[in-house]
């Protein structure tokens, strides 16, 4: 188990990694054509498959690296590189293509079809990225207790995401384009510095001699 000044980092670099605030005109752009009550039930839905995916993450995480042979160097090198990139896109005030491509976003507005699982909480929310992070936390220590710490922080978080998407309309008038691209900076920013702890950590480990 690790010290409660780590587990605030952690649940820092979740919040900035899920982004709640970027979903929002995301959220808005998929459920334009739903009534309030529909667009609750919708953030809802998305907010439970987000903290169902990434628990499972928490729990069976290493496992299944371990099942492909992956060791866990390799990934956080892996996922550090795939956090830049996500972090460079958020910068720029632009949707991670990591996460999904305007192509994706277009079908499943055009369809029509319930967007609460896909794309909204896989993988918009609960993306390659996040999961990857996820498990790499995970991997600071191996007791229950921190595996049970972690699952704490992803329901807090993903609470706090419910809220942002119920409220979504009213924050998107009180905040405003520019004030949601500031916020997306500022949490691009924190996921880059992520990033690059994960890269370096994740070479010194699969080159010693670097050290």
């Amino acid at each position: 188990m690790l010290g409660y000044n780590e587990y605030l980092q952690i649940a820092v670099g979740v919040f900035a990694l899920l982004s709640p605030f970027s979903a929002i005109p995301i959220f808005l752009s998929l459920t334009s054509n739903q009534s309030a009550l529909q667009r609750k039930k919708t953030a809802m839905t998305a907010s439970i498959a987000t903290a169902i995916t990434m628990i499972v993450a928490v729990w069976m995480g290493e496992i299944i690296l371990n099942m492909f042979g992956i060791s866990i160097p390799s990934f956080r090198v892996a996922g550090g590189i795939l956090l830049l990139l996500m972090s460079i896109n958020m910068i720029n005030a632009e949707t991670p293509r990591q996460k999904n491509t305007p192509e994706e976003l277009e079908e499943a507005k055009e369809l029509n079809k319930d967007i609460a699982i896909v794309p909204m909480a896989i993988p918009l929310l609960a993306g390659p990225g996040s999961i990857s992070t996820v498990i790499l936390y995970s991997n600071q220590a191996n007791d229950k207790m921190h595996f049970a710490f972690m699952s704490l922080i992803i329901v807090c978080v993903v609470f706090l995401i419910y809220m942002a998407l119920r409220t979504a309309v009213p924050l998107s008038k009180t905040l405003g384009t520019t004030g949601i691209n500031i916020i997306s900076r500022i949490m691009g920013l924190i996921l880059a510095a992520i990033s690059i702890e994960f890269i370096t950590s994740g070479l010194l480990k699969l080159f010693p001699g670097w050290n």
